[in-house]
């Protein structure tokens, strides 16, 4: 068994190897790349990816980068398209095959079908001679110089040069196409950015009779009471036309009694904060806590265009959303 630096080094040596094999990319950015991008801008179905084995997995993973970031795309295993899901392509299609050597026995298989349906063929592979690169429409070579493997086996830098070049293609897909932030959590609503994203003010205000109000006129023992009851850790102030003019929360109180004043004979007008930061109804839950961590204040009126109280927002109501 070899000491801890033997394994340090080993293991810095793989990461220098594949450091080398996506250095060496670089240069393949070029016509072809251009080309490949071009087709799959054009392709009015879907980006069928498929590949065998450890590039099976990469092709997987570059089919869903590719559906999350804008341009429609799933996997098909090469094995199974010969037993039937070769009806998952259609004349609209653009299949990218992804193969190390270019001759992987399940994929050349499926390349006859694929000529008679006249879809364009995009191959990621590293023998720009094989007979996958020959077949195809367009050609990325992703060579390495060596494998990662000291046996020279194992794919290993070998799926992260296809990977990275996967990634390249679907990133600069995305720009070229103007997909955006909110494109994106389209596509990932379950996810902390989909949130984020996507979650409106209204969606995790209070409103109606969880909303503590108290009217401008009233002695802040009153509001207390109201606090108290609607465990929001303030009230709304709001005038007679239920407009809002201000704001009490604990911290109000806090001041308040530092200067001994009586809760008792202190009209709520004279303690409040007003006029208070408001926010409209519409307004994405993100937002809300930017203005929230940029006032340092942990809750927020909301009101419609005239100022009319509809409901109210505090920190609490978005970490519990997930809007971190």
């Amino acid at each position: 068994m070899g000491c801890d630096q033997d394994i340090q080094a080993l293991a810095l040596a793989v990461i220098q190897t594949e450091m080398q094999a996506v250095a060496g990319l670089a240069a393949r950015i070029d016509e072809q790349f251009v080309s490949a991008c071009r087709l799959l801008l054009a392709c009015k179905g879907r980006v069928v990816v498929t590949g065998m084995g450890k590039s099976g997995h990469i092709a997987g993973k570059i089919a869903a980068t590719l559906a999350s970031t804008g341009t429609p795309a799933f996997f098909v295993h090469p094995g199974e398209a010969s037993h039937g899901d070769l009806g998952m392509i259609t004349r609209q299609d653009v299949v990218l095959a992804l193969s190390n050597s270019g001759e992987t026995e399940e994929i050349l298989t499926i390349l006859p079908i694929i000529k008679r349906l006249g879809v364009p063929l995009i191959a990621l592979t590293g023998n720009p001679e094989s007979a996958l690169a020959r077949f195809s429409s367009v050609h990325i070579n992703v060579a390495v110089e060596q494998e990662a493997c000291p046996l020279g086996l194992a794919p290993t830098a070998s799926t992260t040069a296809a990977l990275v070049m996967g990634d390249a293609l679907a990133v600069s897909l995305l720009e070229t196409k103007g997909f955006t932030r909110d494109d994106f959590a389209l596509s990932h609503p379950g996810g902390s950015l989909g949130k984020r994203l996507l979650l409106q003010v209204a969606d995790i205000m209070h409103s109606g009779g969880e909303v503590p109000v108290v009217a401008d006129t009233v002695l802040v023992s009153d509001a207390l009471l109201e606090m108290t009851g609607k465990k929001l850790g303030m009230t709304a102030v709001i005038d007679g036309e239920r407009r809002v003019v201000g704001i009490f929360t604990d911290g109000d109180l806090r001041r308040m009694l530092e200067k001994n004043l009586d809760v008792h004979a202190t009209r709520i007008a004279e303690v409040m904060t007003g006029p208070c930061k408001v926010i409209d109804v519409d307004m994405l839950a993100a937002e809300a806590m930017q203005i929230m961590e940029s006032k340092k204040i942990n809750a927020l009126l909301v009101v419609d265009n005239q100022l009319k109280l509809l409901g109210a927002l505090n920190m609490h109501d978005l970490l519990r959303a997930g809007i971190v």
